[in-house]
């Protein structure tokens, strides 16, 4: 079992939009497929070596559906971000790496008005990561200085790189083969407080050609829970939910890299609301994602 754990707005119905970005976490051009001989068994590791940049293009649409009063209202989340890895060296068996953030866009349309935040306050910034060979963000903590506003709250920009990497297999696998990843994540930003919980199974399911690199072939099957608490405008609200998605991505055994992703997921909620007012209000969020390897 590869496990990771980590501890790290207007109006209700928009609160949960601004933070569904950071928890999921949330495409390369492919050629042709090709059949390919497998080995009887691979092994999959990260190799990252001392010099070696890679570039990443992260995008991803968010969309989310409330029911309030038997009115329906929606909010659009959609965000675009560039990301550089630059290898360092070892650190304890591990790969240190600096990241930079290029460059982030982020867009938040809800039918209340825009609550689009300005990244700038990020944009070129840099911190160290440190990430096992396996894919274990092993320390992320340089990242949690890193902030801006969103929705009336502090957020930093730790979460996703938290989760950037896929878990590998921690002994060689064939085609056919399956194994069990896990992550936690807890996020503040103001009164609220989230925590998603997510159980993946992984099963390598062949060699394709990507780009030019013999990539494996990964799905990765997702079940877990949201939940999280939080005060607004004087009302308390509480959140639990569950969350089902599927990523397909990757990776690249001779070089070490992964080299891209797609993600769907959704996540069933309630968020009850209790004070003044109370009301029980169902949300619906649906994410696509891709993850690409633009440069190296």
């Amino acid at each position: 079992m590869i496990t990771k754990r980590f501890s790290n707005r207007r109006p209700v119905l928009t609160i949960s939009i601004a933070a569904v970005l950071f928890f999921y976490v949330g495409i390369a051009k492919t050629l042709p497929r090709v059949a390919l001989t497998s080995p009887e068994e691979l092994v999959l590791r990260y190799k990252m070596p001392a010099g070696q940049v890679l570039c990443y293009k992260d995008t991803g649409e968010t969309r989310e559906t409330t029911e309030v009063m038997g009115q329906t209202n929606e909010t659009v989340a959609t965000s675009k971000k560039t990301q550089s890895f630059l290898g360092k060296g070892q650190k304890d068996g591990n790969h240190l790496l600096g990241v930079n953030i290029d460059d982030w866009t982020m867009s938040i349309l809800t039918g209340q008005g825009d609550l689009s935040p300005d990244l700038k306050s990020v944009q070129g910034k840099s911190f160290d990561m440190v990430l096992s060979p396996l894919g274990l963000e092993v320390d992320v903590s340089g990242a949690e200085s890193l902030t801006f506003e969103i929705a009336g709250g502090t957020q930093n920009v730790a979460s996703g790189f938290k989760i950037f990497f896929p878990d590998l297999p921690d002994k060689p696998v064939k085609i056919g083969d399956s194994w069990p990843s896990s992550f936690v994540i807890e996020n503040k930003s103001g009164p609220s407080v989230r925590r998603v919980e997510i159980q993946s199974v992984n099963t390598f399911e062949g060699l394709e050609i990507v780009d030019g690199m013999e990539c494996a072939r990964i799905t990765s099957k997702q079940t877990g829970s949201v939940s999280g608490t939080g005060s607004q405008q004087g009302l308390e609200l509480l959140f639990a939910g569950t969350v089902k998605g599927t990523d397909v991505w990757y990776f690249a055994p001779k070089e070490g890299i992964f080299v891209k992703s797609t993600s769907d997921v959704v996540s069933e909620m309630t968020i009850t609301v209790s004070g003044a007012q109370s009301m029980t209000v169902p949300t619906t969020q649906k994410r696509k994602g891709e993850v690409k390897l633009v440069g190296r």
